[in-house]
């Protein structure tokens, strides 16, 4: 009589091998996959690059023209150094030629810069040209002109409750949310929010300071437009990148 467990070896032995086989296979398109997308990444960066950099500078003269405070008496000299910094900027995406270094570079430019600002005003013209440059890097990253650093981060000692009084609770609200991914892509108005949320009066004012006090939005001037700072659009960006990495590790 057969030992139940020898009729089982061969079987396990299969299974087995049947397991490691559709691996290998899967590591296969895995692989193949992204050189395919590599190579469309390529010709695209290849045969558009000028035309996306041309564009970055068009896109960055509207919103400079749009989001600077315009009764400032430097507003046209810090227009036409800020446009002149984002045309410098842009041409990496023609070229493919750029490193974290000289992002980095580029960044210390503009806090050298911002020292230099004689009004509190200044920080409403600095957000934007930051913001500015944050999306010609996000495309960078996105053409595979510029990798994603691989580094780990330097941790920082931060207090409990600042980082959730500064950054988790500011989040911690779908009306928040929605209100600074609008203000991200564009200035909006309170009367704008309103429209966009359905909450008026106080119930929005509510949300609005929540945002203001945690630094992540300004308002321009008295009833003027309110736009995302710098810090709002670096946590918000580190948000969506954070939730995207973890929805793809659940989806594999």
């Amino acid at each position: 009589m057969e030992n139940p467990s020898d009729t089982h070896l061969p079987l396990d032995s299969i299974k087995q091998e049947i397991h490691s086989l559709r691996e290998d296979l899967h590591r296969f398109m895995e692989r193949t996959n992204q050189i395919h997308v590599n190579a469309i990444i390529s010709d695209i960066r290849n045969e558009y690059s000028g035309l996306l950099a041309h564009h970055q500078v068009e896109r960055a003269g509207d919103c400079l023209s749009h989001a600077m405070v315009h009764e400032c008496k430097m507003h046209d000299t810090c227009f036409q150094i800020f446009l002149d910094f984002l045309t410098t900027t842009s041409q990496h995406i023609k070229n493919g030629e750029i490193t974290e270094e000289i992002v980095q570079s580029y960044e210390n430019q503009l806090v050298e810069l911002k020292k230099k600002g004689p009004f509190d005003k200044c920080d409403i013209c600095f957000t934007e040209v930051f913001r500015l440059f944050n999306k010609q890097i996000d495309l960078m990253r996105s053409l595979g002109i510029l990798d994603k650093k691989e580094n780990e981060p330097t941790l920082v000692q931060i207090t409990d409750e600042e980082i959730v009084s500064q950054m988790i609770e500011p989040f911690a609200s779908p009306t928040r949310f929605q209100i600074i991914q609008a203000v991200s892509k564009q200035t909006k108005t309170f009367s704008e929010l309103s429209h966009l949320t359905r909450l008026r009066g106080g119930n929005l004012l509510f949300h609005v300071r929540k945002l203001q006090q945690a630094g992540m939005i300004i308002q321009r001037h008295e009833r003027g437009d309110y736009i995302i700072t710098e810090r709002g659009f670096r946590i918000l960006t580190s948000f969506i990148d954070t939730y995207t990495a973890v929805k793809r590790m659940h989806e594999q």
